[in-house]
């Protein structure tokens, strides 16, 4: 008889979720836990001696990138395709200048009241294999592409029957403990997620100030200016999910909902 598995642990920015439903033997879950953790270790911006914090230092230079660094990398020049150039990992230093300097549980520093509008992404990013470049006076902070990525990757590890919550960013894989799907909160009410990703986007977690949040709109370099506070969406990943849905938010409602039908995807726009 399939058991119900369930860990919940502080990662990633947020509260994180794992569930296997498996046969004998069970699940890993604390080796998937320690593999986030060690993944948030690497790719974080906020410890200077991370992988993702090196590669930022030496802008300008070619550096040796690990295999999940390369493919995230990989993973935010598709981001920036699909989201017409909204979705831009480059914002870094706008989000520098916009105060947000450290952990969000440290707090805020003051704006700098400088505008950084980021160059096109693949101006400033080159990829090779297992090597990148950024170009100088640049930097990257992954953010959203990197936990919908690792949610992808979780499953995979977890198990035929699985689910990761990577802080909003969800990939569920197989039937769900009914057999129907996973049931998830999504928007007001509970869908069942089968073999699919799911992300919500929105400016009202991170948020210091009427007009300061982390979402940084490459447009204009600011704080994105938009008639909604947030988005949630279905999509075949994590990743395809956390793009859509923060593309959406961009757009704004009447935009952001044509983005979204002319997708067919399943989404609330909030």
């Amino acid at each position: 008889m399939a058991a119900l598995e369930a860990l919940r642990f502080e990662a990633l920015g947020g509260e994180c979720e794992l569930y296997s439903l498996s046969a004998d033997p069970p699940s890993d879950l604390a080796g998937v836990r320690a593999w986030i953790h060690a993944m948030h270790d690497r790719l974080t911006r906020f410890a200077p001696d991370s992988e993702l914090s090196r590669l930022n230092a030496a802008a300008g230079e070619w550096v040796a990138v690990s295999p999940e660094l390369e493919a995230l990398l990989r993973q935010s020049l598709t981001a920036y395709a699909t989201s017409f150039g909204l979705v831009h990992v480059g914002v870094l230093p706008a989000l520098l200048a916009a105060g947000y300097t450290r952990d969000f549980a440290s707090g805020q520093t003051p704006a700098t009241g400088d505008i950084v509008i980021p160059p096109p992404l693949p101006d400033m990013l080159e990829i090779g294999a297992g090597r990148a470049r950024l170009a100088p006076g640049t930097a990257v902070d992954l953010g959203g592409i990197a936990k919908g990525w690792l949610a992808d990757r979780a499953v995979e590890r977890i198990g035929p029957n699985s689910l990761a919550n990577f802080a909003g960013d969800l990939r569920s894989r197989g039937e769900g403990p009914e057999g129907a799907g996973w049931p998830v909160g999504f928007g007001p009410t509970t869908v069942l997620l089968n073999d699919t990703g799911a992300a919500t986007s929105g400016t009202r977690g991170r948020r210091w100030g009427e007009r300061s949040h982390h979402l940084i709109d490459p447009r204009t370099g600011l704080p994105a200016d938009s008639d909604l506070a947030e988005v949630s969406v279905i999509a075949p990943t994590g990743a395809e999910a956390e793009v859509l849905a923060k593309t959406a938010l961009f757009l704004g409602r009447e935009a952001g909902a044509r983005f979204l039908d002319e997708r067919s995807l399943g989404s609330y726009l909030v």
